[in-house]
């Protein structure tokens, strides 16, 4: 009978083994997850001159879908006339109430001064 020995190898020379293998994801995959999800991108540019601050620009930027932007409560979009049709019809329509709430009031004033100008004339 004849025995087999066999050397151990000391626990470093082998490979750590990865909890999950690799995945491959490709653009869509990745793009998708980002708009599920949501993405935050923060950063702040100083320029100083001597210890004294020039400019400070402070960038915020939070990529997702509509969907995921509005479980965070942003929806800037549907109140910004420049981007939303029903947004600049409301801000027509409350324009245009004030500038005939302001005629209206030029108009009274107007009638005032002239029934005073013509009660002055018989006096």
């Amino acid at each position: 009978m004849t025995s087999t020995r066999r050397t151990l190898q000391p626990l470093e020379a082998y490979e750590p083994l990865e909890p999950y293998p690799p995945r491959t994801a490709n653009l869509a995959d990745i793009l998708e997850r980002i708009l599920d999800k949501g993405v935050v991108i923060a950063g702040d540019i100083k320029i100083d001159l001597l210890d004294i601050e020039l400019l400070t620009i402070r960038v915020r930027l939070f990529i997702s879908s509509v969907d995921t932007a509005r479980k965070a409560g942003i929806d800037w979009w549907e109140t910004e006339p420049a981007l939303s049709s029903r947004a600049a019809r409301e801000a027509l329509y409350d324009e245009n109430k004030r500038l005939r709430e302001r005629l209206c009031e030029l108009e009274t004033t107007s009638d005032h001064r002239r029934d005073r100008h013509k009660e002055s004339e018989t006096a």
